[in-house]
């Protein structure tokens, strides 16, 4: 319920306490009560949202449920605040075990003996939505099924170089939002624009100290679980027990999102899997803590699609010799995609998205604006381009095969 002062009441949301002692079903329970008196500037919606900006949860429901028949519609298991979280697959996954686990098959030298006998599939996963206050990769995943389904996103607009990629592709999973319990808090389709000012979005995000100052990033990361009732409004970063799922407690007691995530990935045992966010002023990569074997191949994939991100003109630069080349010295986080590769041996990778309702400069200075068609363009170009990537490469059987 959002009141005249924007006072608004959310089914799902914690605190008494933010210690860790605190049952996560008590969080829940206490977020319930909570109450958030949001700055009533901030509520404001772009006045024309596009038809094709499908982000938020009972939309996606119902674009699942009515526009997905190729694909198989699945509940990969519960939220915190107990929601459903869906998934779609396509194709035929690997079938069989293999011999040892993934650490076995490190130390044996051969992943093939963790993949099991169809490990020459090519599996490709989309991973979307695991901070409920960044919208693209929603609406860059909804659109990717549309195309799936249909060969064109829900503009019309044809994508026959993707549709090709994903031929190359034997099984594709798309999660279009993990966090269903933080998506289902922001009360937003689209942001207003805010010119450079990028507040209301972190605001939504990352959420409001009791003064209205942002707690933003990192300090976000200070506190997990986060404590509801210290908040002006908690953002969309956390589930409904409090917990950023991108640095959750992941061999300790992990949310039951997490869980359930780990669990398709130790099924699937992906090759390539594209953890899609929010909170940069032109889309890219992030490589996070991994497998050292996999380096090589992180730099190649991030070659290819700031490449092709830049030829298409979403980059800072028109020129790919200034966009395409890794930064060796780029921080590498143990987080989410960290768990995930060293529980299935994914190499799985943070994408950063520009936001809609903020916008930035291109190198020379000129003030760009990101519209709602580059950003969904921007989305769909990844997609496209990892998939030809993990096509025309062979997978992660192949990535670190040993040489004769």
């Amino acid at each position: 319920m959002i009141s005249r002062r924007g006072a608004l009441s959310l089914a799902g949301a914690p605190l008494l306490s933010s210690g860790a002692q605190v049952a996560p079903e008590a969080r829940v329970a206490a977020h319930a009560k909570l109450k958030y008196d949001i700055p009533e500037r901030y509520l404001l919606e772009e006045p024309n949202i596009p038809p094709y900006w499908v982000n938020e949860v009972e939309a996606v429901d119902r674009f699942l449920r009515g526009k997905v028949t190729r694909g198989t519609v699945s509940v990969l298991g519960r939220t915190a605040g107990n929601r459903e979280i869906p998934f779609v697959s396509y194709g035929k996954g690997r079938q069989g075990r293999g011999t040892s686990t993934y650490s076995g098959s490190i130390g044996f030298g051969d992943i093939r003996a963790y993949l099991g006998p169809d490990w020459s599939r090519k599996v490709y996963c989309a991973l979307v939505g695991v901070h409920g206050g960044e919208f693209e990769g929603i609406v860059g995943a909804v659109n990717l099924l549309s195309v799936l389904e249909t060969g064109a996103d829900l503009r019309g607009k044809r994508w026959p170089a993707l549709t090709k990629a994903a031929a190359g592709v034997d099984r594709i999973l798309v999660i279009p939002i993990l966090n269903v319990d933080g998506r289902a808090r922001v009360p937003h389709r689209m942001i207003r624009h805010q010119g450079t000012d990028g507040t209301v979005h972190e605001y939504f995000n990352t959420g409001g100290k009791p003064d209205g100052s942002l707690i933003g990033w990192p300090e976000c990361k200070r506190n997990i679980p986060l404590d509801f009732s210290t908040t002006q409004f908690p953002g969309g970063y956390p589930n409904d027990a409090g917990v950023n799922l991108q640095h959750d407690d992941f061999l300790g007691h992990p949310q039951p999102e997490t869980r359930a995530l780990l669990t398709l990935a130790a099924n699937e045992r992906p090759d390539l899997i594209l953890n899609m966010h929010t909170g940069a002023d032109f889309m890219h990569p992030l490589p996070s803590q991994m497998e050292d074997a996999l380096a090589g191949t992180y730099d190649a994939f991030y070659r290819r699609v700031m490449t092709a991100l830049t030829l298409a003109g979403t980059q800072r630069s028109d020129d790919p010799a200034q966009t395409s080349t890794p930064n060796p010295r780029s921080r590498r986080t143990p987080n989410l995609d960290t768990a995930l590769n060293l529980h299935c041996g994914a190499l799985s990778v943070v994408v950063e998205s520009p936001a809609s309702s903020f916008s930035t400069a291109k190198r020379d200075g000129k003030p760009y604006f990101h519209t709602p068609d580059s950003l969904l363009d921007a989305q769909l170009i990844m997609h496209q381009e990892a998939m030809g990537f993990l096509a025309e490469t062979g997978g992660r059987a192949k990535w670190t095969a040993k040489k004769a």
